[in-house]
């Protein structure tokens, strides 16, 4: 492989971090203002002026800006109070010094009530999403020719390039461009083009100039008749010679979609073929014919709408899953592509000294939700997933546990012992749950502590840093 090589410098951003605040004030209706009758319309917007890291934790300084609008007594006119609430929240954080923070979101949600006609409490209820970023120099490749496959970004540690090459079907550039923003790949695209062999070859020379190791080049949707459209695609093969060609094809379409295969091999003599929709055909019948027909491989399976239902194809684990045996090797896989080595070893550190709070378990809970979809992580344990077959996972069965953790202050995250009874009542209505369900995870959370206190401090707790 011959490599062009140059170091670029770049911020890598690192984990978010998510915190809920509330703002609580009395508020005395000035003189010079007329007295309310009833509340018509409230806003708060928070202002931030200063975010700095402060040992574990990110210092976030600001004011709450409010409106209300109200009615006068008598319900005659109309009158606007506005006045603004200084905050100052400490967000847990665990830095290394290097990182900056910023504020990547932030909502607010603004109550008022009326105690009497010259006097409100307001409530300003904020949630804030904060980012981190690093410094980075690193050495990138500018070019490359190899007959390296393509294979997924974050195991191949590849510069990925989009290339919308579909001119024909309606809004077919902005639904990839929506992909590539949800998966966080830049995209090529020529809007004003209806020559997909120009834009292909184009987005070569960009991919070139600005160091992009890798180029995948959506074509539209063809029917092998099409002569015309064959040739197109005929001609974008030879303008740009790609190291790999992937035949996509829906394994609903059974027979249909063996010839369909057979006719593109003769053309373009793909490399492999990626097979979408295999959830819905259990059989996997497509996959077996097609295999047998073009002797090309099949690389790539979809098994449902989202991003991350799309897998290497592995044929015994196909076979172990139409079998309904499940496919732990492909749990586990999945679950290394989450596993952060020093996240585990700073976890292990902790859960020693029975240190483990409801900021490590938020960010067990993002790893997981990282994995996939819950019902197809479930199916792929041996025997679960007939029994689960015609069972509803809800993809949001972690919200309620988020809302009651994201409701907490940053101290009771860090120190659990700090909840008694008047601060679970809060953390309830702040969360929209009720006190059984803030016992019942404070009550599973206290159990898992413990539970992983005893495993660590066991012998297969010391030789588990050893597996790989």
């Amino acid at each position: 492989m011959d490599l062009t090589k140059k170091t670029v410098h770049y911020t890598q951003e690192g984990k978010t971090v998510f915190d809920r605040f509330y703002l609580d004030e009395d508020y005395n209706v000035p003189e010079q203002k007329e007295a309310v009758q009833r509340i018509v319309y409230s806003s708060a917007k928070l202002k931030t002026e200063d975010v700095r890291p402060v040992e574990n934790y990110v210092k976030v300084t600001g004011k709450a800006y409010y409106k209300i609008l109200y009615m006068t007594q008598g319900e005659t006119t109309l009158s606007v109070l506005e006045g603004k609430i200084p905050f100052e929240e400490m967000i847990y954080a665990e830095n290394d010094g290097e990182e900056t923070f910023f504020i990547r979101n932030e909502r607010t949600e603004f109550t008022v009530s009326v105690v009497h006609s010259r006097k409100l409490t307001l409530r300003v209820a904020a949630e804030m999403e904060l980012g981190r970023e690093r410094m980075r120099d690193e050495e990138l490749t500018t070019d490359a020719e190899s007959d390296f496959p393509v294979y997924k970004k974050r195991q191949k540690n590849k510069k990925p390039l989009l290339v919308a090459c579909d001119v024909y079907r309606p809004a077919a550039v902005e639904q990839l461009r929506v992909l590539a923003e949800q998966i966080g790949v830049p995209m090529y695209s020529e809007p004003d083009s209806k020559n997909p062999v120009k834009i292909a070859e184009n987005a070569i020379q960009e991919a070139k100039a600005k160091g992009y190791d890798v180029v995948i080049v959506d074509t539209a949707g063809r029917l092998a008749v099409d002569e015309e459209m064959m040739n197109e695609i005929a001609a974008i093969k030879k303008a740009i010679n790609p190291n790999e060609i992937l035949f996509v094809v829906d394994s609903m379409t059974g027979q249909d979609a063996v010839n369909t295969a057979k006719e593109f091999n003769e053309r373009l003599d793909f490399n492999g073929v990626v097979l979408t929709k295999l959830d819905g055909d259990t059989r996997g019948g497509a996959a077996l014919s097609i295999r047998s027909v073009v002797n090309k491989p099949i690389k790539f399976v979809g098994t449902g709408e989202k991003l991350d239902a799309i897998d290497q194809f592995h044929p015994s684990r196909m076979s172990d899953r139409i079998l309904g045996m499940g496919d732990i090797v492909s749990l586990v896989e999945r679950a290394q592509e989450q596993y952060d080595e020093e996240e585990a070893k700073r976890l292990q550190k902790k859960i020693a000294k029975n240190q483990f709070d409801f900021n490590d378990f938020l960010s067990q809970i993002a790893q997981i939700k990282k994995m996939g979809n819950l019902k197809d992580l479930a199916s792929m344990i041996p025997g679960v997933g007939k029994a689960i077959k015609d069972i509803d996972i809800d993809d949001n069965a972690f919200k309620s546990i988020e809302a009651i953790i994201y409701s907490m202050t940053p101290a009771e995250r860090s120190n659990p012992a700090l909840l008694n009874g008047s601060r679970r009542q809060r953390i309830a209505k702040g969360s929209g749950t009720n006190i059984q369900e803030v016992n019942r995870l404070l009550k599973q959370f206290d159990q898992t502590r413990k539970m992983m206190k005893m495993v660590t401090g066991s012998k297969m707790g010391k030789m588990m840093p050893k597996m790989k």
